[in-house]
């Protein structure tokens, strides 16, 4: 009977990014995003059960209470991301394995245009994308370059708490949402009065959270944010909409004002089926944008960000082309991931695909 240690320790040698335990069912990892089985013996009720109490310690009877909880341990040397659960009256689990380092911008192959966000001083910058895109490792390796090379204070609102800055020419206070503060929009307003010059907000998905995050941006901080969304013009309507329409205009303005820029990521297998690629749509705010995003014509930013790679916008079905026509990624990965195949159909016939690379 494989120990929980035993699970997590032979994850990382595997390179999983995730564990799922579930009763009935062996463990299984998930490598280059695709789930196999890490043993043949499947886990029984009294082993998910004690799974579930040594991952969740003092917070067992919440999970007994509300039938979930999440939060962020450390196994060993291995930081994890845990959610825990119960299904069918048996007690499941998804662990997401964290780096065990905080990676260098360059090495996660981010744009050359996003190392100009730790050096904005003021205003929002949104991470996007879907569950497992890598937001998060993409935040934490903004952060710590800002940690290492500036003086400011940095404060971050964390649904859990997940990488751990060791603090250098920084002063860092990471709050964890449930455990240091109720919310995150309870913990953003709290933030104004404690001289932040950074702050992360972990998730941007209420009211009250945007409507303070717009404000600290407004008020001279630098604001880092996650939405899930897909593109940058969905992120600006999924913000908005969040309003009432009789405050929308109000928030088209605030936003057109205060937001820098937008990298909505993918992570994709690569050809070689040994590892995944990021593929970014990038959205850097100038004139004409904000003028539509103040207007409300969203559907016109997808023109823009083709007419403004001069300053390193790229939509994410360019960056597509270009991973597809370098080798990195399969023909199959690059039509599933596409989002017109007609208009990227067009662009390649007519021999455009690759002209670019970020």
């Amino acid at each position: 009977m494989i120990s929980l240690d035993e699970l997590i320790q032979r994850a990382y040698e595997e390179k999983a990014s995730d564990i799922h335990c579930v009763c009935g069912l062996p463990p299984r990892f998930r490598v280059d995003g695709t789930l196999r089985d890490a043993c043949e013996e499947p886990l029984d009720d009294a082993q998910c059960s004690a799974f579930a109490s040594q991952m969740t310690g003092t917070s067992f009877q919440m999970l007994e209470e509300t039938g979930e909880v999440d939060l962020a341990k450390t196994f060993g040397k291995i930081r994890c991301r845990l959610n825990v659960f119960r299904q069918q009256g048996h007690y499941s689990a998804a662990i997401r394995l964290l780096n065990d380092r905080i990676p260098e911008m360059k090495e996660l192959g981010l744009p050359a245009v996003a190392e100009e966000f730790p050096l904005y001083n003021q205003g929002i910058v949104l991470i996007t994308g879907e569950t497992g895109s890598g937001k998060s490792t993409t935040l934490a390796s903004v952060l710590n370059h800002i940690n290492h090379t500036q003086t400011k204070h940095i404060l971050t609102l964390e649904d859990p708490v997940e990488y751990i800055y060791q603090p250098d020419k920084c002063v860092i206070n990471q709050r964890e949402i449930g455990r240091d503060t109720r919310s995150f929009a309870a913990g953003l307003r709290a933030a104004l009065r404690e001289d932040p010059d950074v702050i992360l907000v972990g998730e941007m998905r209420d009211l009250d959270t945007i409507e303070t995050a717009l404000t600290a941006a407004e008020t001279g901080h630098l604001v880092f944010g996650t939405v899930h969304t897909n593109s940058a013009a969905d992120s600006i309507d999924r913000i908005v909409n969040v309003f009432p329409a009789e405050r929308q205009q109000q928030i088209r303005l605030q936003l057109s004002m205060t937001l820098k820029a937008v990298i909505s990521q993918q992570l994709l297998q690569k050809k070689s089926g040994a590892g995944r690629v990021l593929a970014c749509e990038v959205m850097k705010t100038d004139g004409a944008i904000r003028n539509l995003i103040r207007e409300g014509k969203t559907p016109q930013i997808e023109n823009t960000i083709q007419t403004t790679g001069g300053i390193g916008n790229i939509l994410m079905d360019r960056t597509l082309q270009n991973l597809y026509a370098s080798g990195e990624i399969s023909k199959e990965t690059y039509e599933s991931a596409l989002r017109d195949p007609v208009q990227a159909k067009m662009k390649q016939t007519t021999g455009q695909a690759g002209m670019f690379r970020f």
